[in-house]
């Protein structure tokens, strides 16, 4: 099985996540899954999306409202990452017999970067663009979307981004602006466009908008409740967000 780069460091990395297939393919429910893995329903969706949008395809399929808060399975793709997961296992509790000194397995930790940002677009350089001191590096996504994102020559040269390069590109939630679907796009941002997957409101707070694209990745936006309702943005209806590039960070495997 050939594992993109940025999956199999993730399941190196966040093992809890990777964790909870084996609690979805077990309990067949998001709801249950979460509540097994000693985790909330919200974090539960959170890992998902992650893992989704990591994957060359998406390795959970969900359905929304059924029995327990919305029915889940693994995909074929799901399947096999679990029981790859499940070998690696294996080899960890032998790694971890034989090492010599547990500040090595400190550092290793250390070395591997956690990130805050809500949305993680798995992609790859399809472009470079010179732009004075910064380069305008473009990405193709899943399902024929592409963005683009505005960073450093030297950040350009660090990252080793050519053509044909793995990336992930990193968007915070409160980045990105919903507009009206049928509103032409400005050339000066990114636009991504898809379909209302969920609404999750907060008493004294902005929603969560999770955005489900043609690819089968999900962004997750934030969103004053009034502005939904000017909008006229629910569930199952479509949407747009735009940022610009500036605000798109780059991350790719080590």
């Amino acid at each position: 099985m050939h594992l993109p780069a940025l999956l199999a460091q993730h399941i190196a990395r966040r093992p809890q996540r990777i964790a909870l297939l084996q609690h979805i393919a077990e309990q067949g429910s998001i709801t249950a899954a979460a509540k097994s893995a000693g985790i909330s329903y919200k974090a539960a969706w959170d890992a998902i999306d992650e893992l989704n949008n990591l994957a060359q395809t998406p390795l959970v399929e969900r359905s929304i409202g059924g029995k327990g808060g919305g029915g889940a399975r693994l995909s074929v793709a799901g399947l096999r990452v679990l029981r790859l997961y499940q070998r690696l296992q294996a080899i960890q509790a032998q790694v971890l017999d034989a090492a010599e000194d547990a500040r090595d397995l400190d550092l290793l930790g250390r070395l591997m970067l956690r990130t805050s940002a809500r949305n993680q677009l798995h992609g790859s350089v399809i472009a470079i663009h010179p732009h004075g001191h910064n380069d305008l590096i473009e990405l193709e996504l899943p399902g024929g979307l592409s963005l683009r994102a505005q960073i450093t020559r030297d950040s350009t040269q660090r990252l080793e981004l050519v053509i044909g390069s793995p990336a992930v590109a990193l968007i915070k939630a409160g980045w990105l602006q919903l507009i009206d679907a049928t509103q032409p796009p400005g050339p000066e941002y990114n636009h991504l466009h898809g379909h209302i997957e969920q609404i999750l409101h907060t008493e004294d707070g902005p929603s969560e908008v999770r955005i489900n694209l043609p690819g089968g990745q999900t962004l997750c936006a934030l969103s004053e409740p009034q502005h939904l309702e000017t909008l006229k943005l629910v569930v199952g209806c479509d949407a747009q967000v735009q940022f610009a590039p500036s605000l798109v960070l780059l991350g790719t495997a080590l």
